[in-house]
């Protein structure tokens, strides 16, 4: 059998077809896609456990970690402090009022926009046209 005896699995355009040209992402043990997808193929445990002194001292009371429904685990993503907030035009008072998870979809649509291969001046497609999802 060849390709061209396969039955055609797409039907024509409809205007709503979509190409993904790039991609970014922040998480847990990795800095970014390439790094997130090297981890699940080697395999590698992303989530952090945490043993009973650094619960005490991060403040979890001993009532809680030691509940038989308490995990003492979280996906932590690492270098929270290192947003360049002069890059994105913050000062510095400012972008300490962000929440975390902002600063890293500032971060992650910057690193989308330098990887997706593509400028927005360049075409005169609909391209450009981005998808963010926290």
């Amino acid at each position: 059998m060849s390709v061209s005896d396969l039955p055609e699995t797409h039907p024509s355009p409809t205007g709503w077809d979509i190409a993904i040209i790039g991609m970014a992402g922040r998480f847990p043990g990795s800095r970014n896609l390439d790094e997130f997808w090297q981890n699940l193929r080697d395999g590698k445990e992303l989530i952090s456990f945490f043993t009973e002194e650094e619960l005490k001292a991060a403040g979890v009371s001993p009532s809680e970690y030691k509940s038989p429904h308490y995990v003492p685990a979280a996906p932590v993503l690492d270098d929270i402090e290192l947003f360049d907030a002069d890059f994105f035009g913050y000062s510095p008072l400012e972008a300490k009022a962000i929440d975390p998870q902002q600063r890293f979809l500032l971060e992650c649509a910057w690193g989308h926009w330098n990887t997706r291969g593509t400028s927005p001046k360049s075409t005169r497609s609909r391209s450009g046209r981005s998808w963010a999802r926290a």
